[in-house]
């Protein structure tokens, strides 16, 4: 795990973003981040194979929370309102009208989860992903450049305002005369004065308009070339988001993991669930197996809608809430969970336009506190596995859920609402245990031994001494009935124990291909002519779809590479599995690699 070039940032006034993470998993590399919003109290968890979508996927989450919040002040603020103002009967009858259909409209939503998911259309529309908006900023605005003031006329000495009329007294006396001509000698000195005076300012102001023009020119013309900038930066950064969606489309009809694992999770981050569902889930698609697993988070029976009815008492002038039975709420609990892990594995499959899996084991987590220890558990509640073509033959819309889930060999408990934990028939592997330290059992061993690779005989001596050292410590013994060298060993353990016990077949195969449910029905032959009462088989390689399918309803156990190398883990020992390396070995030895 690294940090990547982003910290952490506040989108608005309560969203704060941390700081994005990338995680190199066995399958993808994918990026993560951490949300938190400040009024709401809630904090969120995104992931995404890229950091365009992750960028995408945090504005949405923030766009959610802001109208949530906005609803939530909304919701505050006409509380208060109503609060103060309520002193009228009617208004307090119309608000437990409301909040009662609020209450029934809740019911009704979780009632249609099943219904709402196979009216629609699942399969992905590619063109939706794509990124059409436009670019938001307005170009800046060109101002007007101010008129030029015009300039006053210039006194003319010559025109008739200025030039004295002489009467008859002024012509003969020369002192008068000379006052009358030198009074508009002043008058013209005035006016040529004012004149000189308002050009100058004019002047002046024309100036300082023409140079505040083109400041402002300036401006404008960089922030039209910063606006330019940035829509160009806008559209390359659409356009190369859309451009990876092509890519990613491309890589699906392709059957690339990373781009099936994509499709997944867009499907899942589209269904639409009540705002108080978790909605968070794990992935991992084998492309050998054909296999899709989906560790999904359920949400707790705690945050299920329980109000019936609200009235108002007038004599009291306060609401009373009526709530659904413990009953009810449990029924209409474990409908709906139910009605999920269905509606989730009918999304998955319909919108699996290439047949990119062929079954989907779905595990169905609940976080809730244990009522007895106060401590916070996050367990499994129910677990299917089923084939897409089993699937796809049954009508969803006519179906009982849990009669269904039943019939399909789903693991849950009589009452999911007592949130009793069931084992996962096929579960994700969280750690990579196929490279690990190196280790020496019984001398024979040599440091990184590869299982698939190792001697038949290494190998039939290293299954007895597992399962010996598993059943020991109840009184149990194990004894090889046969070997050869198919690669596999077949041995009978013996546990004592009066209810778990008896006698149980084992069977192991260094095998380097995906097991077939061949080999499933030949432990299951073993079983009834032995009179076992169970049958183990344990092989280097994963199992298809078509083997689990086959060991549902019987006392078959399942252990694939990873499950052999956790028992040794177990008793102390590590080891390795390196199925294309064994193939090679196998070949250069001359060996069969189909064991």
């Amino acid at each position: 795990m690294r940090v990547l070039g982003i910290t952490s940032a506040r989108i608005d006034e309560y969203t704060k973003v941390g700081d994005v993470q990338q995680i190199n998993g066995r399958n993808s590399t994918r990026v993560t981040v951490t949300m938190y919003h400040e009024k709401l109290h809630e904090h969120k968890s995104l992931t995404s194979p890229d950091i365009y979508t992750l960028k995408e996927k945090i504005k949405t989450q923030a766009y959610k929370w802001s109208e949530k919040w906005q609803a939530v002040e909304k919701k505050q603020q006409a509380a208060l309102i109503k609060q103060r103002s309520m002193t009228e009967k009617e208004n307090a009858i119309e608000e437990a009208r409301r909040r009662t259909i609020e209450a029934a409209e809740s019911f009704e939503q979780l009632d249609n989860i099943l219904m709402d998911s196979i009216t629609i259309n699942n399969v992905l529309d590619w063109e939706s992903l794509k990124r059409k908006d436009k670019f938001p900023e307005i170009p800046p605005q060109k101002s007007q450049k101010q008129r030029r003031l015009d300039y006053p006329q210039k006194p003319d000495r010559e025109s008739a305002e200025f030039t004295p009329s002489l009467n008859f007294f002024q012509k003969l006396i020369g002192s008068m005369r000379e006052k009358k001509i030198q009074e508009f000698e002043e008058k013209y000195k005035q006016a040529i004065s004012l004149w000189y005076k308002q050009t100058t300012e004019i002047d002046s102001v024309n100036q300082k308009n023409e140079k505040d023009y083109n400041d402002m020119l300036k401006k404008w013309e960089n922030a039209i070339l910063e606006h330019e900038k940035n829509k160009n930066i806008f559209y390359q950064e659409r356009d190369a988001f859309n451009e990876k969606i092509e890519q990613i489309k491309k890589d699906y009809f392709s059957g690339t993991l990373e781009a099936i694992i994509y499709c997944c999770e867009i499907i899942l981050d589209r269904s639409n669930y009540p705002e108080y569902f978790p909605k968070d889930y794990e992935l991992e698609y084998n492309p050998e197996t054909k296999i899709l697993i989906i560790e999904y988070e359920l949400p707790s029976i705690d945050v299920f809608p329980k109000i019936k009815e609200v009235k108002f008492n007038a004599t009291s002038k306060a609401y009373k809430e009526t709530y659904i039975t413990n009953n009810q709420l449990n029924a209409r609990y474990d409908d709906t969970i139910y009605k999920i892990a269905l509606r989730t594995i009918h999304e998955l499959f319909e919108s699996d336009v290439i047949d990119a899996y062929e079954a989907v084991s779905f595990n169905g987590w609940v976080k809730a506190v244990n009522k007895a220890t106060g401590v916070e558990e996050n367990n499994c509640i129910l677990s299917l596995h089923v084939t897409k073509k089993e699937f796809q033959k049954i009508e969803l819309a006519n179906i009982d859920p849990k009669a269904c889930f039943k019939n399909l060999k789903g693991v849950a408990s009589s009452k999911l609402s007592s949130l009793t934990p069931v084992k996962p028939i096929l579960q994700i592997e969280k750690t990579d245990r196929r490279f690990v330290e190196s280790y020496e059992v019984a001398n024979m061993l040599e440091n990184s031994t590869n299982l698939a690779a190792m001697d038949w005989e290494d190998f039939e001596h290293l299954i007895r001494e597992l399962f010996e050292k598993e059943f020991e410590s109840g009184g149990g013994e194990v004894k090889i009935t046969q070997a050869s060298r198919d690669g596999g060993v077949d041995a009978v353990a013996f546990d004592p124990d009066p209810i778990r016990g008896g006698k149980i077949v084992i069977q192991a195969k260094r095998y380097t291909n995906t097991v077939g449910v061949s080999a499933v029905r030949d432990l299951y032959g073993t079983i009834l002519n032995e009179g076992a009462t169970k049958g183990i088989l344990v092989s280097t390689a994963d199992y298809g779809p078509d083997a689990y399918e086959f060991a549902k309803g019987k006392p078959i156990t399942l252990l694939n590479g990873s499950n052999l190398l956790h028992l040794l883990e177990k008793h102390g020992h590590h080891a390795k599995i390196d199925i294309r390396e064994a193939k090679k070995i196998l070949s250069e030895k001359n060996e069969t690699s189909s064991f």
